[in-house]
């Protein structure tokens, strides 16, 4: 079993997790990030790394180019936080109130800067370029796919052949966990609106009243899930938001839902949009109401390239040892926008482990969280697994007839 170097700001004011604390103390939202696309700007210079930022949202594309040329490989971090609290208990607490990297993004962009360390430094041993995709907006806002449509597949001489990434979140500390195929669930939105006729309390029959129309609607949910759906390709609708009223002695004009819905295949988004949402209408028809139903698909359904899964499976057991690595028997219901990256071209991506090692894991605060705590000491595994997984490609996975190269080595970083 390989050992971790455990990183110690104090010691080396120059490791990824000093960049990464930095980072933790200074998030922002959406996808206008300035603050955290300067200090990663800072990073590619000191490298001598040719970059470009976005016009319209800070985005950075980094290109690595290897010795000679040669295929095209993506490497992709988000770079965006959440609106949270984050409470006190850290001594690198974001100084932005009302923002907090509560979802891992922080140490996303500190590992991404490590791999494009050791690759810079590698770059004699290898043909090719490595495109280092630095991208805002990962929660809920499409930043994937803006980067996509500015071009971001064919920064490079060519486009990319293959894309990876890693996530980190809850979970024993340096555990890499993945599965080829389905990996992560389709996101989308179900939006409703009861239009009654409002009225006094004492009087219902002068009125229509929309919120008992809006609980038999969440009610129909529920059952449409658990009746229409195969339990084999299930589907996960959670009513989220129910809205309608001020005053107790008075009917509203209208009552609102909304729903989170996760779908892990196609044909189960058009089931949501050809049965259920009619269905909502016509609950509402039938109590005298009108329905307005919007039906929205945030993000596909993240696939992993079975090939580079797999491969990707035996670089993580000879690097870092075969109990460091689990192959996840079912996807997970979350989502992530690198789907548009693998509906474009291959993908896989990784998860990694980081929760402290005094935590119980079983009651360790999730992601999106704010009290989620993620150990940095994972950085020096996660840069140097990217750094192997861009570079095992170029050599090996862009020509799969030629043989396998010697083992490649995993570098420490600073």
């Amino acid at each position: 079993m390989s050992t971790r170097r455990q990183l110690d700001p104090a010691t080396e004011p120059a490791t990824l997790a000093c960049l990464r604390r930095e980072l933790h103390r200074i998030p922002e939202i959406g996808l206008q990030l300035p603050k955290t696309q300067a200090r990663l700007v800072r990073e590619l210079e000191q490298l001598g790394l040719e970059f470009t930022t976005g016009s319209s949202i800070s985005s950075i594309v980094a290109i690595v180019r290897g010795a000679g040329r040669g295929p095209a490989v993506l490497l992709r971090a988000d770079m965006d936080a959440l609106p949270l609290l984050e409470p006190e208990g850290v001594d690198y607490r974001s100084e932005h109130e009302g923002a907090m990297h509560a979802c891992g993004h922080d140490i996303h962009m500190a590992g991404l800067i490590g791999a494009a360390r050791i690759l810079t430094a590698q770059r004699h041993t290898f043909n090719g370029d490595v495109v280092l995709m630095f991208q805002p907006g990962e929660e809920r806002r499409g930043g994937a796919r803006i980067m996509i449509e500015d071009g971001v597949l064919d920064a490079a001489h060519q486009r990319v052949g293959a894309a990876f990434a890693v996530h980190v979140g809850p979970g024993r500390l340096g555990q890499f966990m993945t599965r080829p195929g389905t990996l992560l669930a389709g996101s989308n939105e179900l939006r409703v609106t009861i239009h009654g006729k409002g009225g006094h309390g004492s009087t219902p029959h002068t009125a229509r009243n929309p919120v008992p129309v809006l609980i038999a609607v969440a009610t129909a949910i529920e059952r449409f899930t658990s009746e229409r759906v195969n339990p084999f390709d299930p589907v996960i609708a959670t009513t989220t938001l129910l809205r309608a009223g001020e005053l107790v002695n008075v009917i509203p004009e209208e009552a609102q839902l909304a729903a989170t819905v996760r779908t892990l295949s196609e044909e189960n988004v058009g089931l949501i949009r050809d049965e259920l949402v009619p269905l909502i209408s016509n609950i509402a028809e039938a109590h005298g109401t009108r329905a307005s139903v919007g039906f929205i698909v945030d993000y596909p359904v993240m696939v992993n390239d079975p090939s580079l899964t797999s491969r990707a499976g035996e670089i993580i057991r000879t690097h870092y040892g075969a109990d460091r690595f689990e192959l996840l028997a079912e996807p997970r219901m979350g989502s992530e926008d690198f789907a548009y990256v693998a509906q474009s071209v291959p993908s896989s991506m990784i998860f990694i482990g980081c929760s402290p090692e005094d935590i119980d894991l079983h009651s360790a605060a999730s992601l999106h969280s704010p009290q989620v705590l993620l150990d940095d000491s994972v950085l020096d595994d996660h840069a140097t697994l990217l750094a192997n997984l861009a570079m095992d490609w170029l050599t090996t996975g862009a020509h799969p007839s030629s043989s396998q190269p010697d083992d490649i080595a995993a570098p420490k970083v600073r």
